[in-house]
């Protein structure tokens, strides 16, 4: 996901990491995927409104990771795969409960959707091999926009 809102005219930085855990001290890679912190992996974007919506930011979202399996992402399995959306304030929460109540209604998907909305929470910036990683490593990535 992180090279996806990237790619978005108006994102001025787009972070991999983790969230949603013991907010104590900064987990490593291995401590997340053994489940013993209870962090997500997240991307958190920082964008400029002025050139680029939250609700662009939701359909990138939606349109690029699966909303109905719980503790799964394409192959990857485990509590941190969760889909979750941390919500910075009211609108940001507002918003992105209506695209959730739309998606589900859209028909889109034949389960139900599973996605967490929470409140931001400490946000810790991933390891330095987990950012830019398609860029770093000339892979084009599996989502597009």
């Amino acid at each position: 996901m992180e090279a996806l809102f990237r790619q978005l005219d108006g994102v001025t930085n787009a972070t991999s990491g983790y969230a949603g855990g013991d907010d104590q001290q900064a987990p490593s890679y291995e401590e997340v995927c053994a489940n013993t912190t209870g962090h997500a992996e997240a991307v958190l974007v920082e964008y400029d409104p002025a050139r680029l919506s939250y609700e662009r930011l939701l359909k990138v979202f939606w349109d690029n990771h699966n909303p109905t399996t719980l503790n799964r992402q394409g192959p990857n399995v485990g509590t941190q795969y969760r889909s979750v959306i941390f919500f910075h304030d009211e609108e940001q929460k507002s918003q992105a409960r209506q695209s959730i109540v739309a998606l589900e209604f859209s028909g889109r998907h034949a389960q139900p959707i599973v996605t967490e909305l929470l409140p931001a929470t400490k946000f810790w910036p991933a390891e330095d091999y987990h950012q830019d990683y398609y860029g770093k490593r000339g892979i084009v990535p599996a989502c597009s926009l």
